[in-house]
């Protein structure tokens, strides 16, 4: 059935027959412009985040290029799928609590995903008219000013239950997963304790992504909101060593396990195991530790601080984005990265690989490590690649060029090859949790239930390594089964 309207749209995006302007449909006549970037040269000796804070004329405007398009692919190919159009549609006409409290009602953390996202492979980068060649809508800048305007102005209101409840639920872990389902569970009434083996909350968020892509003070804002909302932070416990798994699952009526995954996949070749090669978390937590004014041993000897050091990165990933771009700021004399396929081909956000290069960093495509030279490592050996046939999941596999190597020098060399799951059943000798063939928990996708009855799983120890967006996800549907489930077994008693 056609929807007769009393004025049709010019395709400037201004209506005929209106008395205002439309504020929406701008791309054709607005150029995508970004929040500013501080210079290279200044922001690669600070950990501050390098983009500025839109001004709230320039919000409106951005947003206003959004072209409100019938099928929002933005929208389905945001893993929480945000209502983009809508809180977009918002800004631009200037009702920004308005859009605050729609950007919240579908993600527990918006300011943190727009800043850390990958928005180009994400909501950005499927955006119609990025599709037809104008640029896409900066979505996840807005979003950033969105919320951060919103804690400015005390939008954000606290955490309150709508009735207490007697149940309680345990949280293995305080990374974006767990956090979010703390939340939801909180706001439902129930009681949440969350257990986390590091100091501090926030899993990689906090000691995983440097600052100048996330400032901690705006991971600590949401841990602080949790608190006075009465979740129990049990920090520094380790569950298999201060605490067994069967203590904290006889003392609640549910748990989630929201590890993520810690363990590095390591370096093969001769020399591997040489001094001055480190793990990419190692690398970056102790340098998080510093910017939090800890004092790190490590950091202080020179084991994992790339000051005046010849750095050879290994991986293509965000994790060998954040080492390549923390030990620029450390004051490395030089910092190469090594990746075994080309560009086109890195899992990496090209955006954060384009900020790394502005900054100083060297990308040597097609290359990877053959073998490390001396103890302390003084040399990496580096082995030139081709893409061959693509292999099982449809990558073009790297192929050894023989005899195309060379020798590149280095004084710290770190392994970012990304992550896999510990043994959690060897771990908390749980026989009965069931994992994959990775070693990941077997889980529902769609609630987080796994082979133990009360026991849930959700985030990067599901997943395998993902992103903070699906780990958000995944805590919130979880706890969407769980209240379900508490609710079912609620009536059951009842009877």
């Amino acid at each position: 059935m056609l929807c007769h309207m009393p004025y049709t749209w010019c395709f400037n995006g201004e209506r005929r027959g209106a008395v205002s302007k439309q504020p929406m449909l701008k791309f054709v006549t607005v150029e995508r412009v970004m929040p500013d970037k501080r210079a290279a040269e200044s922001r690669n000796k600070d950990f501050h985040e390098i983009y500025a804070e839109y001004a709230d004329a320039k919000a409106r405007e951005q947003a206003g290029r959004c072209s409100q398009c019938g099928v929002p692919y933005c929208q389905s190919h945001c893993p929480l799928h945000n209502n983009i159009p809508d809180w977009l549609r918002l800004t631009a006409e200037g009702r920004l609590r308005e859009a605050y409290e729609l950007s919240q009602e579908t993600n527990t953390f918006p300011e943190i995903c727009g800043r850390i996202c990958p928005q180009d492979r994400l909501c950005e980068g499927n955006c119609v008219i990025e599709m037809s060649g104008h640029g896409t809508v900066t979505i996840g800048a807005v979003e950033k000013y969105i919320t951060d305007t919103a804690w400015e102005e005390g939008w954000v209101e606290a955490i309150m239950p709508r009735q207490e409840r007697p149940e309680s639920v345990g949280i293995i872990g305080a990374g974006p997963g767990g956090l979010a389902a703390a939340d939801i569970l909180r706001r439902e009434g129930v009681k949440v304790t969350v257990y986390d083996r590091y100091d501090r909350g926030g899993g990689l968020m906090t000691y995983g992504i440097p600052g100048f892509k996330l400032e901690k003070d705006v991971v600590m804002r949401r841990m602080d909101q949790l608190a006075q909302a009465g979740v129990e932070f049990r920090l520094n416990c380790d569950i298999g060593q201060d605490l067994s798994f069967e203590e904290i699952h006889s003392k609640h009526n549910a748990l989630l396990i929201a590890t993520g995954v810690y363990k590095s996949r390591d370096l093969p070749g001769p020399g591997a195991g040489a001094q001055g090669i480190v793990r990419a978390i190692d690398y970056l937590t102790a340098s998080n530790r510093i910017g939090f004014g800890d004092i790190v041993p490590e950091f202080e000897s020179g084991e994992l601080n790339a000051a005046g050091k010849r750095v050879v990165v290994v991986g293509g990933g965000d994790t060998a984005m954040d080492c390549v771009r923390t030990a620029v700021r450390q004051g490395a004399t030089s910092v190469k990265c090594l990746y075994r396929r080309d560009r086109d081909n890195m899992p990496g956000s090209q955006r954060e690989v384009a900020n790394a290069e502005e900054e100083g960093v060297v990308f040597e495509w097609l290359s990877a490590p053959k073998s490390f030279m001396g103890d302390p490592v003084s040399a990496v050996r580096v082995q030139q690649m081709r893409l061959g046939p693509p292999d099982a999941t449809g990558r073009r596999a790297p192929e050894e060029i023989e005899g195309a190597e060379h020798d590149e020098p280095a004084d710290l060399v770190i392994k970012a090859l990304g992550f896999e799951a510990e043994d959690l059943p060897a771990l908390w000798n749980q026989k009965d949790l069931e994992v994959t063939r990775w070693g990941t928990i077997k889980a529902e996708f769609t609630s987080g239930r796994t082979s133990m009855p009360g026991v849930y799983a959700v985030g990067d120890i599901v997943r395998g390594a993902s992103l903070v967006v699906w780990a958000i996800r995944d805590g919130r549907d979880a706890a969407a089964a769980m209240m379900d489930d508490l609710n079912a077994a609620q009536s059951v008693a009842a009877q």
